[in-house]
Parts: C-alpha cells; structure tokens; sequence
C-alpha cells in the first residue's frame, strides 16, 4: 500500500509547492504532518480519512513549525467529535507537550507506532529544529523525512540552536544507515534515490561551512550582513536573506567562531 498524499495550499519560498502530509494505513492510520492551520486542508484530510473508514488515527508531528503543525488541533478535535479514536504524537521536546487541550503522547526515540500496514518507527534526526523527528516506515522500506531533506533543490534550513549544524551532519548520517527504497519529504516530490540525495545535502552543508570559513578567515571583523552577502552572493532571494543570516550564525557556533545568539528564531540558546 502506497502512502496517500494531500498538499496543502501554502507554496513558498521554504516550503516549495506546500506541505505535503501523508496518510498511511486503513482502518488504524496515521497522519504524518498534519499541516498549516486551514479548514479547507484539514477537510480534505478528513475526507480521506472516512473514505478509509478510519477508526483509529495517530497524528505523527516530525517537527512543530506551524507548516507541519499548524493544524493538529483543529483536526484531532474533528476526529474525536466523529468518534475516532485520536491522538498527537511528537517528541517530548515539541511545544505541543505543552498544550493540555491536546490528546498528546510523547514519542521517544524507538518507539514505534502501529498501523495495520506494519508499524512506523519514530528516529531523532536533529538539526533543522530540536525536536526533529523522522519516521522509518520498514514494511515499505520508505522513510517520513519531515524537513531533514527536501524533494527538491540541496538544501534544508539549519539554523535555529546552538549545535544544530553537527546535529544535522549526523542526522544525514544516520538515516543513511538504513538503506531505504525511497524517502518521503514534506516539502517537494518523494526522492527515489536516497543514497544520492542525501550525499549531495551533506555535501552542500560542508561546503557552505568551508565558505564561512574562508569568509571569516579574509575578513574576521565582518558583520552577518556581510558574510551573507560573501557566501550566498547577490541572486541570494530577499525573501531568503534572514534564513541565510540565521544559517551563518550556526556555522560560526559549529566553527567556534562566535556564540549562537541567545535569542535565536526558536527562542532558544
């Protein structure tokens, strides 16, 4: 059984042609990144559900950006107003262990959630936020990347704690070890070939952190604005630019050039 796709509506610049949640199972299912808060999204969601005849639904959150998880409240209510047996699962680190209205079980690293098309096993994958999980779908030999890679382009935004840059290196590492058929992103079309993907995403970060370095090394009073401008270049998007500064700033923490900012775009150290 493939996997059953619903693309949210909000194209742009850091989520491609828009989120992509996945549903997986019949009766016993879950729902992988349930999206931005949009009733019509969350409608569609729910069609799908009931056309499945969905009786037990587990709504797996790779991360808590409000494009993954925007929208979990709104459709865990739903469910459970049907009668639907329904519960958020996140790491314990997400924000949404913070929310008492919601019907939330952590998920721990290992810990495995059944659907009645083989069981998904949870994996932290650091890096682009804390709380990052990733989803090891054994019985189809696929694996639920959330943001650690997209479908398109070599790169995913890293840049949100001190330390993430080494998180995410062995984050790619990781999931490399498992060898999968095929990886599903939230942002961009399923990639076919894991080995290269994640290859040529590890090889962009290296080389944007050989940049910092050499950027640094010529002119080591230079302000973020300035390393921006050196390393990405004028086609650098406007929309993209605090993205990038906040991207430089991890790869001085990671090079022990100068601290990550205490009040970075996480509102963490």
């Amino acid at each position: 059984m493939e996997p059953r796709v619903v693309r949210a509506d909000n194209a742009g610049l850091f989520t491609l042609d828009g989120t992509r949640t996945h549903l997986l199972g019949r009766r016993r299912m879950v729902v992988i990144d349930p999206g931005p808060e949009s009733a019509a999204h969350r409608d569609r969601l729910l069609s799908v559900l009931a056309s499945g005849g969905a009786q037990e639904v587990r709504i797996l959150v790779t991360h808590d950006h409000p494009d993954h998880a925007g929208g979990v409240a709104s459709l865990a209510d739903a469910l459970a107003e049907s009668g639907v047996d329904v519960r958020v699962r996140a790491s314990p680190l997400s924000s949404l262990a913070e929310r008492e209205s919601l019907p939330f079980m952590p998920l721990e690293e290992g810990d495995e959630v059944p659907t009645d098309v083989g069981r998904l096993r949870a994996l932290e994958t650091p890096g682009h936020t804390r709380d990052h999980l990733a989803f090891h779908w054994s019985g189809g030999n696929a694996l639920f990347a959330g943001d650690l890679l997209l479908g398109e382009g070599s790169t995913a935004w890293v840049g949100s704690y001190a330390g993430c840059v080494a998180d995410y290196l062995q984050s790619l590492l990781r999931i490399e070890t498992l060898q999968v058929r095929r990886i599903l992103p939230a942002h961009g079309p399923p990639i076919d070939d894991p080995h290269e993907a994640i290859g040529r995403y590890r090889e962009h970060r290296l080389r944007r952190i050989g940049q910092v370095r050499e950027a640094v090394g010529s002119s080591p009073g230079a302000t973020i604005g300035e390393l921006v401008d050196r390393v990405y270049g004028p086609e650098l998007p406007p929309g993209l630019r605090d993205g990038a500064a906040w991207s430089v700033r991890a790869i001085l923490d990671h090079l022990g050039e100068r601290p990550f900012p205490h009040d970075g775009p996480d509102g963490e150290g």
